[in-house]
C-alpha cells in the first residue's frame, strides 16, 4: 500500500477510533478527550472525561457511549451534548475497563483487563454485557488481556483481541445478547493484536504495538495486507463509502504516564469491498 495521509498529530494518547457520519471519532486517553475528526483534517473535541482508559462507541441511535474506567461506569452523550451514566460496571469488577463494542440492538460489549497494567500482577480479564437498559452482567471469562473488540457484519458474531495469548478470539452471539463458548478465530503468532475492526468482507484488520503494523487476516489466520507505520499501532477503524480508507491511531509508547504528544492519525487506501475476498 501506499505511504499514509497524515490527518491529525499532536494527539497524546490515541485510541480506540470509530466511523460514524463521515468523520472518525476517536479518544485522546492523555488529552481526556473525545474527538470527532474529518477526512481534511479539520476536528472538534466532542466530549471530556477524565479517564485512562476511555474508549468510544454508538448506540443504534447515534448517541455515544463512552467508557469511564476511572469511575468504573458507562457513560452515554445525550443530544444536548450532556454526558449522562448509562451503567454502572462496578459490580462486576473494580480492575481497569477497556474496550467497548455495541450492537445493532443497543446491547454494549465491555471488556476489563483484570488487572492493574502496567505494574500489576496478571489476572485473566473479562466481558461484560450492558443491556439498553443500563443492566449489566458478566458473559466471558479467562481472557489474556482482552483488549480490541468487534462485531462480525452479518451480527452474529463478537471477536475479542487476547494480547496476552496472540490470538482472536470469537464468541456467537445470542438472541439475549449473551455469549456463547470461546473458539479460536485466529493466531497471530509473533503479533500482540490491540485494536481491532471487521470489513465488509469479514477479514479483520488488528493494530500491533509493538511490530509498528496493521495486519488484515481471515478467519483461520491467513494474512491478507500489512501496513507498516513509523511508531506503534494501536488501534484503526475502516470508512464504509465508496472510497475504502483505513484509519490508524498510533504513537510511541513509553507507558501511561508519558505527556508528551506524539501521536497522530493517519489513513491507507484499503481494499475495495470484493478484493481478496476472505
Amino acid at each position: 500500500m501506499s505511504e499514509p495521509a497524515v490527518l491529525m498529530e499532536g494527539v497524546v494518547f490515541g485510541e480506540s477510533p470509530r466511523w460514524r457520519d463521515g468523520r472518525v471519532w476517536f479518544s485522546d486517553w492523555g488529552a481526556n478527550q473525545v474527538i470527532a475528526l474529518d477526512t481534511d483534517g479539520s476536528h472538534e473535541v466532542v466530549a471530556t472525561v477524565a479517564s485512562f482508559p476511555m474508549c468510544i462507541d454508538f448506540l443504534p441511535d447515534g448517541r455515544l457511549l463512552v467508557v469511564d474506567s476511572a469511575r468504573q461506569r458507562l457513560l452515554r452523550r445525550e443530544p444536548d451534548g450532556s454526558l449522562v451514566r448509562h451503567a454502572d460496571l462496578s459490580p462486576i469488577s473494580r480492575k481497569p475497563w477497556n474496550d467497548i463494542v455495541v450492537d445493532e440492538h443497543g446491547n454494549a460489549y465491555v471488556n476489563s483487563i483484570g488487572f492493574d497494567f502496567p505494574g500489576g500482577e496478571f489476572a485473566p480479564g473479562l466481558i461484560a454485557l450492558v443491556t439498553p437498559d443500563g443492566a449489566v452482567e458478566q458473559v466471558a471469562g479467562d481472557l489474556a488481556f482482552p483488549n480490541g473488540m468487534a462485531i462480525s457484519p452479518d451480527g452474529a458474531t463478537l471477536v475479542v483481541a487476547e494480547s496476552y495469548a496472540n490470538r482472536l478470539t470469537a464468541y456467537d452471539i445470542d438472541s439475549d445478547g449473551r455469549l456463547g463458548s470461546p473458539r479460536a478465530w485466529a493466531d497471530t503468532p509473533g503479533d500482540h493484536p490491540d485494536g481491532i475492526c471487521f470489513d465488509a468482507e469479514g477479514a479483520i484488520w488488528y493494530a500491533d504495538v509493538g511490530n509498528q503494523h496493521c495486519v488484515r487476516v481471515r478467519q483461520g489466520g491467513d494474512v491478507l495486507a500489512t501496513v507498516d507505520l513509523d511508531r506503534g499501532a494501536f488501534a484503526c477503524t475502516l470508512s464504509r463509502d465508496h472510497d475504502p480508507r483505513l484509519f490508524v491511531v498510533g504513537q510511541h509508547w513509553a507507558g501511561p504516564e508519558r505527556s508528551r504528544p506524539s501521536g497522530r492519525v493517519v489513513a491507507f487506501p484499503a481494499p475495495a469491498p470484493g478484493a481478496g475476498r476472505p
